[in-house]
């Protein structure tokens, strides 16, 4: 099966390879933080997701409108993962790599934005 021009673009396989990772972990969070678990992973798989649908639009505007979506997921992640982190469901080492990551996702998806306005 050949690849689709989003899958080529770092920023959606490292969303991807993120998105599976937090949702591996959030699996494992107890009944008790059902809730929680579930607005995590909504919030993280939409990041990728978000990036695969803006590149199957037609026009920048379209394109950018998803590219905010996706951005806007990132910034919602970041709440969630430092409830996770008092709660203990997370530790301190891995709050701090997964919010570094988002920073550097959310700075891609920036860039992309910033190329569609300049189209």
């Amino acid at each position: 099966m050949g690849e689709f021009i989003f899958e080529k673009l770092e920023v959606y396989q490292r969303s991807l390879k993120f998105s599976i990772e937090i949702v591996k972990i959030a699996s494992n969070f107890s009944y008790k933080y059902s809730r929680l678990r579930d607005q995590l992973i909504g919030a993280v798989i939409s990041i990728p997701l978000n990036i695969a649908e803006a590149n199957g639009r037609g026009s920048s505007k379209d394109k950018i409108n998803f590219y905010k979506f996706a951005r806007g997921s990132c910034f919602e992640c970041i709440p969630i993962l430092e409830i996770c982190l008092n709660l203990e469901l997370i530790d301190n080492k891995k709050a701090l790599k997964y919010k570094q990551e988002i920073k550097e996702i959310t700075s891609m998806i920036y860039g992309l934005i910033k190329y569609q306005n300049s189209r």
